[in-house]
């Protein structure tokens, strides 16, 4: 806070100065010669890799950025977890790597006013608020272990509806949502029921655990969220902005453990960590796809962006208006600029894997050896699939389907397939997954959307955007910068402390790559009918496992049987059995 005072106080200074030498001659912001403009830093955290980025304010192009990439375990088919210390640590790293070279264009770290951070959503972590300590690695949100803890929570809801909490919380009972994860956590980990017992169990997604370690962790630390992580739970209500009670019982979790929900642009605390951040007042906060549909200028109603990364997510911005989809889309908070202002709601269409398919391809099959390089070129070789269609299920189906029971597939082949074809159906079948997405978000809205706005590291692939314009049929503008998640958690976090007007970034002017659609309405349909045959094909293929692991509900039902009951069943078992073996002999 005294960074953003020092600059406020600066600001006004150079103002007066200004207005002396000419009247009509006011500044907005200090101009690069002479003067320097205040910083705004983010940290973002994403599935892969961890990043910190320094922007100049009302800038959309990065000053100076480091980047690491994390460790990702997976012990069991399905299951993805991820080091909470790691996280703190590369965090660390990059921010000293990316502070260092702010010498070399001039600045420093005294220059940075404010900070943001934008992350992985749903992932979850469980800690002790009086030692730090995770108390089990971060499950990640692609992360499938919860499947029985769902068909758990289904027993209890009428005719085990998957939707039966939408009305609340705009989310369906999916392993993707972080309350499951959190009562998996509470049912699986002794280290984790022990400390709810102790009182001591804190639970997060990341943005609370890396706000909490940043504030001064054990001492004192803030707990907090914003909304539109805390919409990502399964456990907040979406018009009342805070963890709703019902919720909160069905699934088993206690209030005292959840963090306090905020919105996602004011200022939370100030950096005490000891590390080279100390001092830097924290801001803004948004989940990474919500952080890039600020960053794409979608500020207003109508307008939506689609991120391709190792999964795809697709949001439109519905304004204060909440629409309640009925064709397999969830309501979230896009975001919500202030204390005071009202949330600004959004339907999500959500892909499992988009970027895991063509990974899927090298690491798994072989067929390429650069996922970056490689994919177009080879793609690129034949003009069509040859009606081969890839649906890479890998582990189920989110939006709209959300099958958990569903499972990749390749279907089409010939005697003449080749691995050119089926590189290009798994570009097309990242496509075909959106259009399933727009598909229900026209439905719900009654209107169509014009043009879509893409980012993420998939888009650098010139083939796969000119599949997505031909499969949709509507124009597709890819952002210059691949990686808008960073920027819009800057802008709100500059838009807290004064230096970065929401209102002015939404009428900038972004640059943008446009493709245009090439095929003919008959062609796209005649191939998105065979992509919802191939679809049909993939579900039904897994079954749920039988768990036998001693839950919370299972012990209290074993304890509540009378002791004498437990005896005399027992005895008359033993009188039976004994009575049979003299029958036998």
């Amino acid at each position: 806070m005294d960074n953003v005072r020092k600059f406020l106080k600066k600001q006004s200074k150079r103002r007066r100065l200004v207005k002396h030498r000419s009247l009509y001659y006011e500044p907005e912001m200090p101009v690069r010669d002479g003067s320097k403009k205040p910083l705004v830093a983010v940290i973002d955290d994403g599935t892969k890799t961890v990043r910190f980025v320094i922007y100049e304010a009302e800038c959309s192009e990065e000053l100076a950025s480091y980047q690491m990439d994390k460790t990702e375990v997976q012990p069991h088919e399905g299951w993805s977890e991820q080091d909470p210390y790691e996280i703190m640590h590369h965090i660390k790293l990059c921010a000293e790597n990316a502070i260092d070279q702010l010498t070399e264009l001039g600045y420093s770290k005294d220059d940075i006013i404010t900070l943001g951070i934008t992350n992985q959503r749903e992932t979850t972590i469980a800690w002790d608020k009086y030692t730090g300590e995770p108390l089990h690695p971060a499950i990640a949100w692609n992360d499938i272990r919860t499947d029985s803890t769902v068909d758990a929570i289904l027993a209890k809801v009428p005719d085990r509806n998957k939707n039966y909490l939408k009305n609340i919380c705009g989310l369906p009972i999916s392993p993707y949502f972080s309350a499951l994860k959190m009562r998996w956590l509470k049912d699986n980990v002794k280290a984790v029921r022990r400390a709810s017992r102790d009182k001591r169990l804190l639970f997060g997604t990341v943005d609370s655990w890396i706000l909490w370690n940043l504030t001064g962790g054990p001492q004192d630390g803030l707990h907090v969220t914003d909304v539109t992580n805390a919409s990502r739970t399964l456990l907040m209500n979406l018009e009342t902005l805070n963890w709703d009670p019902v919720l909160c019982r069905l699934f088993g979790i206690h209030r005292d453990t959840l963090a306090e929900i905020r919105s996602s642009s004011e200022v939370y605390g100030t950096v005490r960590d000891g590390s080279v951040l100390d001092g830097i007042s924290i801001s803004g906060i948004l989940g990474n796809q919500q952080s890039a549909l600020v960053g794409q200028n979608c500020l207003s109603a109508g307008q939506a962006k689609n991120t391709y990364r190792s999964g795809c997510f697709l949001l439109y911005n519905t304004g204060t208006r909440r629409v309640n989809s009925t064709h397999g889309l969830i309501t979230t908070i896009a975001y919500k600029l202030g204390p005071d202002q009202p949330p600004i709601y959004a339907l999500e269409g959500s892909i499992a894997v988009a970027g895991g398919a063509m990974k899927f391809l090298r690491d798994n099959l072989r067929l390429i050896r650069d996922v970056s390089q490689d994919t177009e070129h080879i793609a690129g070789q034949v003009f069509s699939t040859g009606d081969v269609y890839f649906v890479p299920a890998f582990s189920g189906l989110y939006a709209p389907y959300w099958r958990k029971d569903a499972r990749g597939i390749i279907c089409g082949l010939t005697a003449f397939t080749t691995k050119n074809h089926i590189i290009r159906a798994g570009l097309e079948a990242v496509c075909f997954q959106t259009r399933d997405i727009l598909e229900a978000m026209n439905k719900d809205c009654g209107m169509p959307l014009s043009k879509l706005h893409v980012d993420g590291k998939m888009s650098s692939n010139d083939l796969l955007m000119q599949l997505q314009a031909d499969l949709t049929g509507i124009p597709v503008l890819r952002a210059q910068s691949w990686d808008m998640s960073a920027l819009g958690v800057g802008i709100v976090a500059g838009h807290s402390v004064g230096v970065w007007s929401c209102d002015k970034w939404k009428h900038h002017a972004t640059h943008a790559d446009t493709f245009l659609p090439t095929t003919t309405d008959d062609d796209r349909d005649a191939r998105y009918t065979k992509w919802k045959m191939a679809v049909q094909r993939s579900l039904g293929w897994a079954t749920t496992k039988k768990s036998i692991t001693m839950t919370e509900e299972r012990y209290k039902l074993l304890s509540s049987i009378p002791a004498a009951l437990y005896l005399i069943g027992s005895f008359t078992m033993l009188v039976a059995s004994s009575i049979l073996n003299e029958a036998r002999s």
